[in-house]
């Protein structure tokens, strides 16, 4: 845990979240600012800064991450479809700096995807 990280303290108890769901390797809450009717993040709970800075070590949490996504989704209320995003470094927009994946969707058809140039 990094104490400086708002997603350690989240993991930690120290802030309050709408828990969805929680086990030995991740932790899923809402968003604070949701895109969509479904919108929750999905964080290991073990500090990772970025996916530049993952390792096979990580493997078992992030695989985790993208194997719960689907059921976490459905029970959220995402059944035909959802998006995940993980945002890595300044270009990729990454505004807290703990690996986190956006799990993103509800009724409704999502925005477009990033434009082509």
């Amino acid at each position: 845990m990094a104490p400086d990280c708002i997603f350690c303290r989240i993991v930690g108890g120290g802030i309050p979240s709408r828990k969805i769901y929680d086990d030995e390797d991740i932790f899923a809450f809402h968003d604070i600012r949701p895109v969509a009717p479904v919108h929750f993040l999905m964080v290991p709970r073990v500090h990772i800064a970025s996916l530049y800075e993952c390792e096979p070590s990580h493997a078992a949490a992030l695989g985790k991450m993208l194997a719960m996504a689907g059921r976490l989704a459905r029970e959220q209320g995402a059944t035909d479809g959802f998006r995940t995003i993980i945002n890595t470094g300044r270009v990729g927009r990454q505004e807290v700096y703990h690996v986190h994946m956006h799990v993103i969707g509800g009724p409704d058809v999502l925005p477009g995807m990033i434009v082509r140039k």
